[in-house]
C-alpha cells in the first residue's frame, strides 16, 4: 500500500496512474473541477482505454456543474453512469486504473488538492480491488452492494461495525482526524477507550466534549477522515464518525494493516497537531464567528 498526503502530493499521483492506463479506469466523482484530469480521462479514452465515470446525482450547491460535468464526458468519450438518489449522498471518492484502487479523502478538486490536508490510500491487493469493483459495478447499475471485505469501508453498509472493531482494538493510542465526531454509539467507544488507558487525540471537534479525549485545531483546512490505531494500523475514507455519514450515505474508505503507511499519517498528525491553532485563539475565532452571525439570527 502507498499513501497520498495533501496537498504535499499534489495532483502529480493520478495523473500518472490516468497517463499511464492502458486497459480500464472506473472513478467515482462527488466534486470535481481539474481541468488536468478532464484531459487526461479524455486522452486515455483516444488511446483505446474504457474509461466509466460514475458521478454522484447531487452534491451541496453544486448539481449544475455535475450535470456539465458528464456532458464533458460524454462528449470525450467516457462511459457516464449517475448514482441513484436512494440516499442523501453518493460522497465516497474511489478510482481504479488497471487493478490498482485508489481510496480518497478528498475530491478532486483544487481546493482539497492543493490548499486542505488530507490523504489517499493506493493498493494493488487483489481482494480489496475486486471488492471496489464489486462496488463500483453495482452503484453504476443501482443494483444491491454486498459488502465481501473486512477492509473495505462502505456506508451504509459496514461502516457501523468495521469502525467500532477498529476502535475497539486501540490498546495505547489513537490519533484521529475528523472536523465533527458526533456518532453517540462511537462516542462512547472512545470513552471507552480512554477509561481502558489509550490517549485518544483528534484534530476536529468531539460532540459533545469528553473528559480525557484530547482535541485540536488544525491551521490547515481539513478534508481528511482518518484513523491511526497504535501508530500500526490506520483507517482513510470519506466517512465522518457522524451518524449520517455512518448509516445514510454513501461513503468508502479503506482499512490499511501496513505499519509504514499508519507511520506515516501518524508523522503528519504530529506536526499537524504541533503546528494546531493555540485554545485561545480557537476560542478567539468561535467568539468572532457567534458574534458575526448574531445580527442575522435575531
Amino acid at each position: 500500500m502507498k499513501l497520498i498526503t495533501q496537498p504535499d502530493d499534489g495532483i502529480a499521483p493520478l495523473l500518472v496512474a490516468i497517463k499511464r492506463a492502458k486497459k480500464s479506469i472506473d472513478i467515482i466523482i462527488f466534486r470535481f473541477d481539474r481541468v488536468e484530469l478532464s484531459k487526461a480521462l479524455a486522452a486515455a479514452v483516444g488511446r483505446g482505454v474504457v474509461v466509466r465515470a460514475l458521478v454522484a446525482h447531487t452534491n451541496r450547491g453544486g448539481e449544475k456543474r455535475l450535470r456539465k460535468l458528464e456532458m464533458t464526458f460524454l462528449e470525450s468519450g467516457v462511459t457516464v453512469c449517475r448514482t441513484a438518489d436512494d440516499l442523501t449522498r453518493h460522497h465516497g471518492k474511489m478510482m481504479i486504473v488497471d487493478g490498482e484502487l485508489y481510496v480518497l479523502g478528498f475530491n478532486l478538486t483544487e481546493l482539497d488538492i492543493n490548499r486542505s490536508r488530507s490523504f489517499g490510500i493506493v493498493t494493488k491487493d487483489p481482494s480489496l480491488v475486486k471488492a471496489a469493483s464489486a462496488l463500483f459495478q453495482a452503484d453504476s447499475t443501482r443494483q444491491p452492494y454486498e459488502a465481501t471485505h473486512d477492509r473495505l469501508v462502505v456506508s451504509p453498509e459496514t461502516t457501523r461495525k468495521l469502525l467500532s472493531q477498529f476502535i475497539k482494538g486501540a490498546k495505547k493510542e489513537l490519533l484521529i482526524y475528523d472536523e465533527k465526531v458526533s456518532d453517540k454509539a462511537m462516542v462512547k467507544l472512545l470513552r471507552d477507550r480512554v477509561a481502558a488507558g489509550v490517549e485518544v487525540k483528534v484534530i476536529g471537534k468531539v460532540i459533545p466534549a469528553v473528559p480525557g479525549i484530547f482535541t485540536a485545531k488544525s491551521r490547515l483546512r481539513l478534508h481528511v477522515r482518518a484513523i491511526v490505531r497504535d501508530r500500526k494500523d490506520a483507517f482513510v475514507g470519506s466517512q465522518s464518525l457522524r451518524r449520517p455519514q455512518i448509516d445514510g450515505r454513501r461513503e468508502i474508505g479503506v482499512i490499511s494493516p501496513h505499519s509504514k503507511v499508519a507511520a506515516a499519517i501518524a508523522r503528519v498528525f504530529d506536526q499537524d497537531w504541533n503546528e494546531a491553532l493555540p485554545k485561545s485563539e480557537v476560542q478567539e475565532k468561535e467568539k468572532n464567528a457567534a458574534e458575526a452571525l448574531e445580527p442575522a439570527l435575531t
